[in-house]
């Protein structure tokens, strides 16, 4: 008998960037972008690139625990963006870009809690790790057009210097959990 597919969902800065990662990875069925815990229902990505709706850029990230647990999840999350940088990723700031793990589930806020724990006693940063845990309380899909960004414009600038690298991370690193042909 298989376990139910599991669902959680991660800011950590442009969707773009984080979808384009976990899209790769073995064990994930679904990666959907939006907007969580914001203010204003059903908001547009300009709405919320505007830094007042509250909302965070995330991923909604469906896997099956069978094949990959939330613990490898949090791994990649936490080695593809830069959890140091309050509201920031890059170039891209605001508080829409902030790195916070979105839980339903109160064992993957137990694992989050866990790695959180672990990584303020050192992770790799060499500073503290900002990233925000909160129980999902709104969720809203972005608009068709961020779907699948990366896979549907590669050669876009963005897409090329930034979410690029982060792929290409994310093979170097962790090749075991790479979905084939991905």
């Amino acid at each position: 008998m298989s376990q139910a597919l599991q669902t959680i969902t991660l800011g950590g800065g442009c969707f773009w960037c984080t979808e384009a990662v976990f899209d790769r990875v073995r064990g994930v069925t679904d990666v959907q972008s939006g907007y969580a815990n914001g203010d204003v229902a059903e908001p547009s990505y300009e709405q919320v690139c505007s830094g007042t709706t509250g909302h965070a850029e995330v991923v909604r990230v469906t896997f099956d625990p069978a094949q990959i647990g939330v613990r490898e999840i949090l791994e990649i999350f936490f080695a593809t963006h830069d959890p140091t940088t309050p509201n920031r990723q890059g170039n891209d700031v605001g508080t829409q870009y902030r790195s916070a793990i979105f839980y339903t589930d109160p064992a993957h806020r137990q694992a989050a809690e866990e790695l959180l724990r672990e990584l303020a006693q050192g992770g790799p940063w060499g500073a503290p790790v900002v990233t925000q845990l909160q129980e999902l309380l709104t969720y809203w899909p972005a608009e068709d057009y961020h779907q699948d960004y990366f896979a549907k414009h590669p050669g876009q600038g963005y897409c090329a210097f930034v979410v690029g690298p982060k792929v290409e991370k994310f093979r170097k690193t962790f090749a075991h959990h790479l979905k084939p042909g991905a």
